[in-house]
């Protein structure tokens, strides 16, 4: 299952049913679990950890030093969860001390051709990054968020769960849950209709959130004001509290 000509250190530990492409590298302190597939000329180094049932295509770097001038050497992580799918040319780094010290990867992402994730992001469930989308250091990505090819986002925002990024958008701010986005500078252009109703929200769901959606940026109300109200709907309404959550918590500000 491991190449000839592919170089793996004997200190890197994979599990079962692993498959490891010509000429990839595979450092010393990697772990890969059960089941996943490294692609040719595929580099994996640092201290990294992937889970298992994961598809990683060639010229795939993972595990290399973050690219942050005040990085010294310190043994700093990558984790990757199971059942993701990174294409070629794939570019994620390790966290930094500045942070937590380590970049992750959730389960059952699909991260297509070209995108780099920076140092100390945080990526959850079920996400899709569209080709070359791109994450500044220290990012926060939701579950079932979508990100469209050539997306830049700016280093410290958080994008919530279930949101939806228009192609070639630069994301300054941070961007609530069941958002659609796009631009540059990046708008509001509604809720993510579409996608939460074939994630199975019901249509008195929908309708909340819709509502929820003009109290923050239809009804002239400031943020405070408007993060008020929605908590208190969220009482009502369970599907709102993401979105009252993701309000209270301190961050760049949200875009407006």
């Amino acid at each position: 299952m491991i190449h000839a000509t592919a170089i793996v250190h004997p200190h890197a530990r994979l599990g079962e049913r692993v498959e490891v492409g010509p000429y990839a590298l595979i450092g010393e302190h990697v772990e890969i679990g059960d089941g996943c597939r490294i692609g040719p000329h595929t580099v994996i180094t640092g201290h990294t950890r992937i889970g298992s049932g994961n598809r990683i295509f060639q010229f795939v770097s993972l595990g290399e030093e973050p690219q942050d001038k005040k990085y010294a050497g310190e043994p700093t992580g990558l984790e990757i969860g199971d059942n993701n799918t990174i294409r070629e040319f794939c570019t994620l780094n390790t966290g930094t001390v500045q942070d937590v010290g380590v970049t992750r990867i959730g389960n059952n992402n699909w991260i297509m051709a070209y995108v780099h994730i920076a140092h100390d992001c945080q990526v959850g469930d079920q996400t899709v990054f569209a080709n070359n989308a791109t994450l500044a250091g220290h990012v926060q990505v939701g579950d079932y968020a979508i990100l469209g090819g050539f997306t830049g986002v700016h280093q410290f925002c958080r994008i919530g769960a279930h949101t939806m990024i228009g192609i070639a958008s630069v994301i300054t701010q941070d961007v609530p849950p069941f958002l659609t986005v796009a631009g540059n500078p990046s708008a509001p252009r509604g809720i993510n209709n579409e996608g939460l109703r074939r994630r199975g929200y019901s249509p008195e769901s929908l309708a909340a959130l819709k509502r929820a959606y003009k109290t923050l940026y239809k009804s002239g109300l400031g943020l405070e004001a408007a993060h008020s109200v929605i908590a208190v709907e969220a009482e009502a309404v369970r599907e709102l509290q993401p979105l009252a959550d993701f309000l209270a918590t301190p961050g760049r500000g949200i875009i407006r």
